[in-house]
């Protein structure tokens, strides 16, 4: 019999949103607390920056390139293997997820995830025999989730209050709003207690309120927020006050010393700061950073850490439902994320192909069951992964680990045998294909190498020393006194590259 598993992540939440990990203007004592009882991992990576690949990741415990989900767009086939598939099967576990699945577009009317709540099916799907989906508006956005299916049928007079979503009716998903015009800013007249971060609390202690005392259960949470647009409930925005906010310190501060910064990067960063090269599909229409006030930033700022607060609220009403019911001694609780973002880093916002801490490093906390007599208050700096988190579930259950997993169990106290972690993109926008290949090691060193494409030689990169440059503003890939270093990285590249799907998927959608 193993011990149950609470499984909790955010969308789109940089590691450095939290408290416990620096972060100095969201509250977010749920978190801190559950680092400061737990193991706190502070490097902690994915291995794709952006939702349905690393969601994939998540959930089969594989590389990107096994499971071949390479961007948005890929549906990952149904019948993959799925660590929630198996803890149901050999283990007996009831499983749930409430709120972002994501392994299908969003535009796939057809699929599972977009058709379920019109059909009124809760599941089984995937291995999961309950779940209730959320996205990230409470207007259909581009199809019908749970959520939106009950805020129309309960609350409808709050459903045109969201950030309006991409289509025909809505326009551009590049609107700009809130106080200083900022771009996907939207005053959200849904009061708290109707928007999808205390929804998915809600769905998810019913949930819980169903099972039995006795049984063994995994229960993913997945907040959709603070991925943007940034439209928490305007009655909330009052929180952190933008007006206050110094900008991010990853940000350069003029649009000159933007552009020194991103001069010494491959081109592409240059090129998308100037609008000049529309690379990066994960953002709005027609976005072109350059033209950002830096009290957009700010703006923006604000209100994904009023995000943060809402979900580290939200997170706690389920922790004191499981503590209440008795079961905190015997359940295991891991909080992460799927991505970051850049959010005013080298003056960009959103995501792309820039593997850069901002997006590849995540929150990731492990809070042990207290009656597994596993260690408690622990930090480890060794790199561990996304792709890690599927063989630590079956550890939990006490079941052996599947062949198909590619990952490792968490380590519990320093492992220096982890020396380092892989990330990969791969994708193509606007006839601009970018193929990208990242390692960052325990010598605190990350290297990305480029392949050759229509818009690159296969000669560029990226190599940065986080000890000396933690911004990751300097580039030291031409820099002979680290060629060493740089070879010696590029060598790790070409042997933990996974070998592709066969035969590859096929993309069906944009997102």
């Amino acid at each position: 019999m193993g011990r149950k598993i609470l499984f909790i992540t955010t969308d789109e939440q940089r590691y450095d949103g939290l408290g416990c990990y620096g972060g100095r203007i969201a509250r977010t004592p749920v978190a801190d607390r559950l680092a400061s009882t737990g193991i706190r991992y502070t490097r902690a990576y994915n291995q794709n920056v952006t939702c349905m690949p690393a969601r994939s990741t998540i959930i089969t415990g594989q590389h990107v390139s096994t499971h071949g989900v390479y961007r948005n767009g890929y549906s990952l086939p149904e019948d993959d293997p799925c660590v929630a598939r198996y803890l149901r099967e050999k283990g007996n576990y009831r499983t749930a997820l409430i709120g972002k699945a994501h392994w299908q577009p969003m535009t796939d009317h057809d699929s599972w995830e977009a058709s379920a709540a019109n059909r009124g099916d809760t599941g089984p799907y995937r291995g999961f025999e309950y779940l209730s989906l959320a996205a990230h508006s409470g207007i259909p956005y581009r199809c019908m989730m749970h959520y939106n299916r009950w805020l129309i049928d309960n609350h409808r007079e709050y459903v045109e209050c969201f950030y309006p979503p991409v289509g025909p009716k809505f326009g551009p998903n590049n609107q700009r709003g809130g106080d200083t015009g900022a771009i996907q800013v939207h005053f959200n007249d849904c009061p708290k207690e109707f928007y999808h971060t205390d929804w998915v609390a809600d769905r998810s202690i019913d949930w819980l309120r169903s099972l039995g005392q006795e049984d063994d259960w995994f229960l993913w949470v997945s907040f959709p927020d603070p991925h943007h647009p940034f439209d928490p409930p305007v009655a909330e925005k009052d929180r952190v006050n933008w007006r206050e906010l110094d900008l991010p310190d990853g940000h350069p501060g003029s649009p000159q010393d933007i552009q020194k910064v991103l001069a010494q990067k491959p081109r592409h960063w240059l090129d998308f700061y100037l609008g000049k090269a529309d690379i990066a599909e994960e953002t709005p229409d027609d976005f072109v950073p350059c033209r950002m006030s830096q009290d957009n930033v700010r703006e923006i700022n604000a209100m994904v850490h009023v995000q943060n607060e809402l979900v580290d609220e939200a997170m706690g009403r389920i922790l004191d439902y499981v503590r209440d019911r008795g079961w905190d001694d015997d359940v295991d609780i891991i909080f992460s994320t799927d991505h970051g973002t850049t959010q005013g880093d080298f003056g960009l916002m959103f995501k792309g192909p820039f593997h850069v801490d901002g997006l590849m490093r995540i929150p990731l906390i492990w809070r042990p069951a207290p009656s597994g007599g596993l260690p408690g208050g622990v930090t480890i700096d060794d790199p561990v992964g996304q792709v890690d988190l599927a063989p630590t579930f079956t550890s939990i259950a006490g079941l052996p680990c599947p062949a198909w997993i590619e990952g490792h169990e968490l380590p519990r106290t320093s492992a220096p045998e982890r020396d380092a972690v892989f990330c990969q993109w791969d994708a193509e926008k606007n006839g601009i294909e970018i193929n990208m290949k990242s390692i960052y090691d325990s010598n605190g060193f990350v290297c990305t190498a480029y392949a050759k494409t229509g818009y690159y030689s296969g000669t560029e990169g990226e190599l940065y020393n986080l000890q000396d440059d933690p911004r990751q503003w300097v580039n030291l890939w031409d820099n002979p006194d680290h060629a060493d270093t740089k070879n010696e990285m590029l060598a790790k590249i070409a042997e933990r590259t996974p070998k592709p799907r066969q035969p590859a998927l096929v993309r069906t959608a944009r997102t």
